[in-house]
């Protein structure tokens, strides 16, 4: 059975987020929508930022019309592949947000292959924590988010373990991490046609 690239990316993404996000216990919400299965991988073919902007409002009013959908991961493998280029763009999130009259409702939390955190070196472990096999907008409820720093205990702390954790796993493994995830893209994309 052929397998569409949309369908291999979002594949890739969910795999990670089991493996990676839950599975080293970088983000200790995430689990639980994982097993609730709330966490909606949306595909965007997108080559350009502004049809990307208009697939970000249309995810946005989706999820503030299913109160099955807890959060979104946008992927879009195809537009934004520099850092620099994504940083950006994410003013343009907010901007949006603000049009949308979606201020103090949703928000966007950044992950992207070559995540690179405010005066961070290239290679530093704390970057690992958001890079991810592809450009993605997570689109987070606002309420949500409030909640969990309200009730879970010392939150601050979060970041500092996590650059703990991935300093102990060493450099070669941190790399790997996203790598492996888009192995599964190739292998299960079709082969192309014979001329």
């Amino acid at each position: 059975m052929n397998t569409t690239p949309e369908s291999a990316v979002a594949n890739s993404v969910r795999r990670w987020v089991q493996e990676v996000v839950v599975g080293l216990e970088l983000c200790p919400f995430a689990g639980r929508e994982v097993k609730a299965d709330t966490i909606r991988y949306a595909v965007c073919t997108a080559s350009t930022e502004e049809a990307l902007l208009e697939q970000l409002a249309e995810e946005l009013l989706r999820l503030r019309e299913s109160s099955a959908v807890e959060t979104t991961l946008l992927i879009h493998p195809g537009v934004l592949g520099d850092f620099a280029d994504y940083n950006d763009f994410l003013w343009l999130c907010d901007q949006l947000i603000e049009s949308l009259d979606m201020r103090g409702e949703f928000q966007i939390a950044s992950f992207h292959p070559d995540y690179r955190f405010d005066g961070a070196e290239a290679h530093a472990p704390e970057n690992f924590s958001n890079r991810s096999p592809y450009p993605m907008l997570h689109i987070l409820r606002e309420e949500s988010v409030e909640n969990a720093v309200a009730n879970y205990p010392n939150i601050e702390s979060i970041p500092e373990r996590n650059t703990k954790r991935l300093r102990a796993m060493g450099l070669k493994a941190l790399e790997g991490l996203t790598r492996s995830h888009l192995s599964e893209l190739s292998s299960a994309s079709p082969a192309p046609d014979p001329d």
